[in-house]
């Protein structure tokens, strides 16, 4: 029933978003035009995932440190916001260098787009499949990761990959002190524009403390 009422909320507040974007008064920066799901149900990252559960999969604070929010315990506040989209570069990690987003990475983006809005949740896409992109435990350094949450107070990550911050003992406790969430095995990134659009995420109230599925959705402008 808490699940089924979760979900219903969250239904509502596409459905007043919606609405107010079709309202007469409405210009034409603030519509939306299409919803994306990013939601991906056959990623096999989670295979003890039944068939009802989804297979993306949000790592809350409770996930990194015991004690901070749990994925229900997220405010609903932190679980609506701007989407930005940030891709890897490739070609570094075929010249020897990291697959992660590093600050330079950020500060051409910000050159080309304009500063990360505050609060965004911001979406590492992958260019290419590549071994190097997909076996990278979290495809953002730690500064670049640090930089985000600390100076655009970043609330959330999330990316196609599963993700192992259990190599980077200081990353994830930023990211649990600051309440930031991560959001893995999404899909359907290659159909999003760098900024502009807005994401919803909604957790499942599981009995773990840390991980549940997660429905996630993108209003792309």
């Amino acid at each position: 029933m808490r699940i089924r009422s979760f979900i219903i909320a969250y239904a509502l507040v596409l459905a007043i978003l919606l609405f107010a974007d079709r309202r007469p008064g409405s210009t034409g920066q603030d519509r939306y035009s299409r919803v994306v799901d990013l939601t991906d149900g056959q990623n096999p990252i989670a295979p003890q995932a039944t068939a009802v559960e989804s297979r993306t999969r949000i790592i809350a604070p409770a996930a990194l440190i015991p004690g901070t929010w749990t994925a229900g315990q997220i405010p609903p506040e932190r679980l609506v916001a701007p989407l930005v989209v940030m891709d890897l570069n490739p070609a570094a990690a075929a010249a020897g260098g990291s697959p992660q987003i590093s600050l330079d990475d950020i500060a051409a983006w910000e050159s080309q787009h304009g500063v990360i809005p505050q609060g965004a949740v911001v979406a590492i896409r992958r260019a290419a499949a590549s071994d190097a992109l997909s076996k990278t435990p979290f495809p953002i350094a730690r500064d670049a990761a640090e930089f985000l949450i600390d100076a655009r107070y970043t609330i959330g990550f999330a990316v196609e990959t599963q993700v192992n911050l259990t190599s980077d003992r200081t990353l994830a406790r930023q990211l649990a002190l600051h309440g930031s969430y991560v959001v893995e095995g999404t899909a359907r990134f290659t159909s999003l524009p760098a900024t502009g659009s807005l994401v919803i995420v909604a957790p499942a109230k599981n009995k773990k403390p840390g991980e549940a599925p997660v429905r996630i959705l993108a209003m792309v402008r």
